[in-house]
């Protein structure tokens, strides 16, 4: 288990967090061997994604508020590689075709069909391709979380939208 991975799961929206851990535990099954799955980015404020979308070189076409990660609704994925078999996962790894376990599945496909099978959207379906992010909408548009967002319609014990 990762613990990076692990900590990044309890910043999802409330209403995300246990389905996105049984996703992980799903993921660790799955991959055996060579390469381990790491959520790089779930939750992002506002600020986060500006300086994102302002990097040289781009890193986001969304804006802050225009991200479902700005409402702890999306995750992003890097496949974290141990090349030497050391035990030591020391190279990141966004290739969609490796097949680091040996298996005869793309190991990143597999991770993909997994988030599909709870309802995930993936990025790599999208006409702006982007293969490590995941999101889950909740039944909402990004117009939308941004009109909470500015009546601030929060839930107090979280302080995330009461969606």
């Amino acid at each position: 288990m990762d613990k990076p991975t692990l900590d990044r799961i309890q910043l999802l929206h409330p209403k995300l967090r246990e389905e996105a851990m049984q996703i992980y535990l799903e993921i660790c099954d799955a991959l055996k061997g060579k390469a381990m799955c790491r959520f790089t980015y779930t939750l992002r404020t506002f600020a986060e994604q500006d300086a994102l979308f302002n990097a040289k070189p781009q890193v986001t076409k969304a804006r802050g508020g225009q991200s479902y990660h700005n409402y702890g609704a999306a995750i992003d994925i890097v496949l974290i590689v141990d090349k030497d078999g050391d035990g030591k996962f020391e190279t990141a790894s966004w290739d969609v075709k490796s097949d680091f376990d040996g298996d005869g599945k793309s190991d990143w496909m597999e991770v993909v069909a997994i988030f599909k099978r709870y309802g995930w959207e993936w990025g790599g379906d999208w006409k702006f391709y982007d293969a490590p992010h995941f999101q889950k909408t909740l039944g909402y548009s990004i117009v939308q979380l941004q009109a909470l967002h500015a009546k601030q319609i929060t839930n107090k014990q979280w302080g995330y939208l009461a969606l």
